[in-house]
């Protein structure tokens, strides 16, 4: 075994030649070693991504308390913007890196997040800042999202397909982490004067109040992530191929079916995430929200993992579509815990709530492990059916999946946007939120039969 081993050459230099996951030998090797420093490196800088991405849903529920006059509506608006622009950009993010390379692109797509964070920072500390401004810097933030859709891409190309949903539940997973630590880490910086050369504060019932920090907090961070992925993450040859090549996966019928169950799961995480704090404050305004927003997007994040590595064992169908089952059911008790007229529990709410922050969590890792198992399956068949090469089934395999799984990730974002804005219409027509979760479970249960007629009874492609 050891002379098997010792005739693979070592991959070296920034830009790797040659890349073999599922040579079992050279993944046993070197595969596995580059593989993991890329994955964590990738990780910290997807989760300093969903830091920026979500800053709104911190900073707007703060804007008044220092001086700002921008009504609910407005403030929800800032809240989803970032996900439009966010999932816009996932399009060309999706087919980036076989172009330039996941090392010179993470590097260069986190460094620009610097932009949104420097700028908030002085933008808030101004009342007299217009709100085109602020709607201009949360469509900056976006880009911070649309890293995800290129991070998942480049990861893929870096496992074998046994680990695939492992990998890409990982890296999903504690990126998303982004949320939950920049809503715990938010509200301890604002209250604390770590910049204080720079800015004076802002007295709010009788305490200051540093809101720039939630921005700034994020700078030195993302400086060094950007140095870590320049120097320590690698570009696969491999991955190479032109834009057309990768546009073929726009004809698949799956990449449309799988798009609309993904928006079901990642779109309700990161919608609700987006959202909960602003509802929270108008269901219960007795409630200081901040304390406690951060648990869901936490909670979620970590199941996101949990719901790759249950997909690699179980089946991703099977776990997707308990979990479409799950979201429903909470959602419809959800009805019962709103405030209504002052009969609603906070303790209730929020129970439920979390529920669905896990499961919406869960189904992200399940659905993304399906996307990557279906299309390398039908990808690789579909080549090999047409008298390709084993190896130019591989290639195009992986390169269709990579396309595919950036692309539907566009899709999913748009849950950033429709659900802050759908809470804020339904309050806004009818004083409560309850026409809003009547269009979610309506939705979970639309994917709970779309995922068992298409994927899950037995005759199912």
């Amino acid at each position: 075994m050891s002379q098997e081993h010792s005739l693979i050459p070592p991959p070296r230099g920034a830009v790797l030649q040659q890349w073999q996951p599922e040579d079992p030998a050279f993944w046993q090797q070197y595969g596995r070693h580059i593989a993991r420093r890329n994955l964590w490196i990738s990780v910290f800088c997807l989760m300093l991504s969903f830091c920026v991405w979500m800053l709104f849903s911190a900073v707007a529920v703060n804007l008044n308390k220092v001086g700002f006059h921008f009504s609910t509506e407005q403030l929800f608006l800032l809240t989803a913007l970032p996900a439009v622009s966010g999932a816009l950009l996932r399009v060309p993010y999706s087919f980036v890196i076989p172009l330039v390379g996941g090392r010179r692109w993470t590097a260069f797509s986190t460094a620009i997040l610097l932009v949104p964070c420097l700028w908030l920072g002085f933008a808030v500390q101004d009342p007299r800042t217009s709100f085109a401004t602020f709607v201009l810097i949360a469509l900056l933030c976006g880009f911070a999202g649309a890293n995800f859709a290129s991070s998942m891409g480049n990861i893929s190309f870096f496992f074998p397909k046994a680990k695939q949903g492992s990998a890409l539940g990982i890296n999903g997973g504690l990126g998303n982490l982004g949320v939950s630590v920049m809503q715990f880490f938010a509200p301890l910086a604002i209250s604390v004067a770590i910049f204080g050369l720079m800015s004076d504060g802002v007295q709010v019932d009788g305490e200051s109040l540093w809101l720039e920090n939630a921005a700034w907090i994020w700078v030195p961070l993302l400086a060094v992530a950007t140095l870590a992925a320049w120097f320590g993450m690698n570009d696969l040859a491999a991955a190479k191929s032109s834009l057309r090549e990768q546009l073929t996966v726009l004809r698949r019928p799956h990449l449309w079916i799988m798009a609309v169950l993904y928006l079901a799961t990642f779109g309700s995480f990161i919608g609700f995430s987006a959202g909960f704090a602003m509802l929270s404050q108008t269901q219960f305004p007795e409630v200081v929200i901040l304390r406690y927003a951060f648990f869901g997007p936490f909670l979620g994040a970590l199941a996101r993992s949990v719901g790759g590595m249950l997909s690699d064992r179980f089946g991703g169908v099977r776990v997707t579509l308990l979990n479409f089952m799950v979201m429903a059911l909470f959602t419809a008790l959800l009805f019962l815990t709103l405030s209504g007229e002052g009969q609603g529990s906070f303790i209730a709410f929020y129970g439920v709530f979390m529920v669905l922050f896990i499961n919406a969590g869960l189904g992200s890792g399940s659905t993304f492990q399906m996307i990557a198992a279906i299309f390398r399956r039908q990808t690789y068949e579909r080549i090999k059916s047409d008298g390709g090469s084993d190896e130019k089934a591989q290639r195009e395999a992986v390169t269709e999946t990579s396309a595919a799984l950036g692309f539907i990730s566009a899709i999913g974002a748009l849950g950033g946007f429709f659900i802050p804005q759908t809470f804020g219409l339904s309050l806004s027509m009818t004083g409560t939120p309850a026409g809003a979760m009547q269009l979610f479970l309506a939705f979970y249960l639309i994917c709970v039969a779309i995922t068992w007629w298409v994927y899950g009874r037995k005759k199912a492609d």
